[in-house]
């Protein structure tokens, strides 16, 4: 597999750092809409979601988010994860879908997003979650569904965002063999450098979740 090459790796540095930007605002406003951060579920929320909302606030105070006596909770943490999990789990799809790893659970046969996405209109789902049906088998550690971060929806206008970026790249980005390595460096890379500015150590949950090694070991 041949390496990025540097005007590759300029335009993936640039559409991870948008997309971090991207997922993060649309994780934030995901989480509000579902009360996460609030003293109590809206009136109007149904019990599936303050179910899904009650998981959400285990989770952001798992992950460090500090609830006041009031009950409000902070969910800075929890967005910024929601963010990683959402982005990367497009990211992945489609390195998968490139590297004709994107297989489809019935007939067993690989499939391109496109496919995936008419495949998705069908059964009248989100296409992010029927390739996630499609990529459980290859990345377990990614495609989850019992997570409850990948069981929210981001609103329509920050999902366009996601989706125009993971479309501005090349397919040659995905076959390259160093580019998840760099994908991580750049994902962190804004985060890095307001650490490095402010000289604060940088905390467990800025640590990636896989390594490169992991993913490349699963489709090697």
């Amino acid at each position: 597999m041949p390496t990025l090459a540097s005007d590759l790796r300029n335009k993936l540095e640039r559409a991870v750092i948008a997309a971090r930007d991207a997922a993060e605002v649309g994780a934030r406003a995901a989480l509000e809409a579902l009360a996460v951060h609030h003293h109590e579920p809206y009136p109007h929320m149904k019990p599936r979601e303050r179910q899904l909302r009650n998981q959400l606030r285990a989770r952001a105070r798992q992950l460090g988010d500090r609830q006041d006596r009031s009950g409000r909770l902070q969910i800075d943490h929890l967005a910024h994860e929601c963010a990683y999990e959402h982005w990367h789990r497009m990211l992945f799809a489609r390195f998968l879908a490139e590297n004709g790893l994107l297989i489809e659970p019935d007939d067993n046969m690989p499939i391109s997003l496109a496919e995936a996405e008419e495949l998705a209109k069908e059964e009248g789902v989100d296409v992010w979650v029927y390739a996630s049906r499609c990529a459980q088998r290859m990345l377990p550690q990614i495609f989850r569904p019992d997570d409850p971060l990948l069981q929210i929806a981001f609103a329509t206008e920050h999902m366009l965002k996601l989706e125009k970026l993971l479309a501005s790249l090349p397919a040659a980005v995905f076959t390259a063999s160093d580019a998840l390595g760099w994908v991580y460096q750049f994902w962190q890379s804004k985060k890095k450098d307001e650490v490095n500015r402010s000289e604060v150590k940088i905390g467990a949950e800025e640590y990636l979740i896989m390594t490169e090694d992991d993913i490349l070991a699963i489709v090697d």
